[in-house]
């Protein structure tokens, strides 16, 4: 009985903030995340790249996104401009871009309350249901809704195509379900459960291995958004339907945990590792759990670059290669959009209970994070464009893409690739892990200025610092309430202090825990101080420690050659790199092997305009 309440009030406290409120209870889970609703970002570093894409969710043209879908279902384009890149009318899977553009628009209403995002949202949804409406008219079953015909699905079933028909198809079903239950449009609810309807009976009539064919071709996150599905609505049909798209061949290795990564394409697979936690979380089936929780620590431990990114050529290579791997198409950014989902699902597992008391997921969150996905976005660009690669090589430059579309920085209309797809839903929920709880804690999982309206509690959480660029932040309250603390102390640190208004605490605050301070009742206006001290460290490659990337505290440092050419990773002297004391941010200079000064700073500020140095030769110790 105890635990069935546990769960009732966790499952209660979780919706709260949530438009459209979940209906199933998680199995296995420990901990939560803030809905976005409950999280805003404040002025800094993260709030920008945030900014940059909010503009450009308001300016796009959402008839020229609405082109291929009312083309294909024979419904008039009103005069809309075709769209180039991977949106044109005669690119394969085009209407992909679509459903993160759903997605992106309802989250800026959740944490915004952006009046714009959300009428584009609701509007956008009321114009694909009129095509899905003139689904049969068009010649396609009920339900049908996509940019390209249904015949499409035909061929990748009969083995003629291999067109990723289940990718395209899932990501606007994934923006219709961020509609219903951010936004609360019942209409998103309507197209998204025709939609699935549809799934349903096109995979129903399949056998199994008929199935497991069909699987050899990118399916994107189907299970993802099936299982989400069934926990938004309580029915389990669609449950059954997401199992369908679990793919025994890669299951198989990853339940006993072995890796086997190696040529396989990464972001056809993280998905499916995304889907699991999913299910697990709807079934409790251990397999689940060990498929999501393996591909995790062999990723993270061993196909991952210093900035968080994994991949080269969008595939992974051999188990700790690094060094053979630092090319100009390494760190496809969608793959660690789709790892920090992952890593999100995991973290509730396990939080900061018992044995598990580490910090090992929301470390990689914030290395991701801070690094890879906030520079992969163009930090000159008004409208935020993504960069499809980051590139590893000695003496690149950011923003490269595929040809179709541009082949460097995505653009308004003309790339729409996969990666700005991610890029715009990302870049609109940055706030997703900040901060957390359970039934007798918040945690602070991350360090970015803003503000947790905990409203089940009656308080808000203010986070403010100039972080990374200081290592302290204060928490201020506001408000009365009685609750822990659970604070993350990043593996990066050592002599953490905690202090609650100016007073040091004496708590355990070891490096890679959690530190814990008891419930306790907070007044309007306490403040908690956490000091973090950040040093200069590498983070050396798996296959090679000769080799290695520079950081300090959780950001990766570039050197910056301007238009130099460099052909191969220079030797830097280890003791010779200080910190500028004229800049208030990261700032630092070094001396190379051949007494030349070379500045370093941000991965997430640098890259555009200069030919950068990620990993180095080294000489020395620092």
């Amino acid at each position: 009985m105890h635990g069935i309440i546990a769960n009732f009030l966790a499952l209660a406290a979780l919706v709260a903030g949530q438009a459209a409120p979940i209906v199933t209870g998680d199995i296995g889970v420990v901990a939560h995340a803030f809905d976005i609703s409950q999280v805003t970002l404040n002025n800094g570093r993260v709030q920008d790249n945030q900014n940059r894409t909010l503009s450009y969710l308001k300016s796009v043209d959402t008839n020229r996104l609405l082109y291929n879908f009312r083309a294909t279902h024979k419904l008039s384009t009103n005069g809309a401009q075709k769209n180039g890149g991977w949106d044109a009318p005669d690119f394969p899977f085009r209407s992909h871009m679509q459903g993160h553009f759903l997605s992106a628009w309802s989250q800026c209403w959740a944490s915004l309350k952006d009046d714009e995002c959300r009428t584009r949202a609701t509007n956008f949804v009321a114009e694909l249901q009129k095509c899905q409406a003139n689904s049969q008219a068009a010649g396609f079953a009920a339900g049908y809704l996509s940019g390209f015909p249904e015949s499409e699905f035909d061929k990748v079933e009969n083995g003629q195509s291999t067109t990723v028909v289940y990718y395209a198809l899932h990501k606007t079903m994934a923006g219709l379900l961020d509609v219903w239950r951010n936004v609360g449009d019942q209409t998103a609810k309507t197209v998204l459960l025709n939609m699935a309807s549809w799934v349903d009976a096109r995979t129903g009539r399949l056998s199994y291995d008929k199935m497991q064919q069909v699987l050899n071709v990118e399916f994107g996150g189907m299970q993802d958004v099936l299982a989400e599905l069934y926990r938004q609505s309580g029915d389990s049909r669609w449950l059954k339907t997401a199992q369908r798209f679990d793919q025994a061949s890669t299951f198989d290795w990853l339940a006993r945990n072995d890796d086997r990564l190696n040529g396989n394409h990464a972001n056809t697979n993280i998905p499916k590792w995304v889907g699991a936690a999913h299910e697990y979380k709807a079934t409790g089936t251990q397999r689940y759990r060990d498929v999501a929780s393996n591909a995790w620590d062999m990723v993270v431990g061993h196909h991952s670059y210093a900035i968080g990114g994994n991949s080269q050529n969008e595939h992974f290579r051999p188990r700790d290669a690094i060094a053979g791997y630092l090319t100009k198409d390494t760190a496809e950014h969608c793959n660690t959009y789709n790892m920090l989902k992952l890593t999100r699902e995991l973290w509730t597992l396990e939080g900061a209970s018992g044995s598990s008391a580490n910090t090992r997921y929301m470390d990689f969150y914030e290395r991701a994070l801070m690094n890879h996905i906030l520079g992969a976005q163009d930090p000159h660009s008004g409208h935020g464009h993504i960069t499809y690669f980051s590139s590893l090589q000695p003496g690149a430059r950011k923003g490269l893409g595929p040809v179709w579309g541009g082949g460097t920085w995505s653009t308004d209309y003309d790339s729409f690739w996969c990666c700005q797809g991610s890029g715009v839903e990302q870049n609109t929920r940055l706030m997703d892990a900040i901060y957390g709880y359970d039934d007798a804690a918040l945690y602070v999982n991350l360090y970015a200025p803003s503000t947790l309206n905990w409203s089940q509690k009656g308080v808000r959480v203010t986070q403010s610092g100039d972080f990374p660029n200081v290592d302290t932040v204060t928490l201020t309250v506001s408000g009365t309430g009685s609750f822990g603390l659970k604070i993350r102390i990043p593996s990066w640190t050592q002599g953490a202090e905690i202090a609650i208004n100016g007073q040091k605490q004496s708590v355990a605050a070891a490096t890679g825990t959690y530190a814990q301070i008891p419930s306790r009742a907070w007044a309007n206006g306490d403040k908690v101080t956490i000091k973090l001290p950040m040093r200069l460290y590498q983070v050396k490659a798996n296959d090679d420690a000769s080799l290695a990337a520079l950081l300090y505290g959780p950001v990766v440092l570039i050197g910056n050659y301007g238009n130099s050419a460099v052909n191969s990773a220079p030797t830097i002297r280890l003791d010779t790199i200080k910190r500028s004391s004229s800049s208030a941010g990261l700032a630092f200079t070094g001396t190379t092997s051949d007494g030349k000064s070379v500045n370093l700073g941000p991965w997430y500020d640098g890259g555009k305009d200069f030919n950068y140095v990620t990993y180095w030769k080294y000489s020395g110790s620092l």
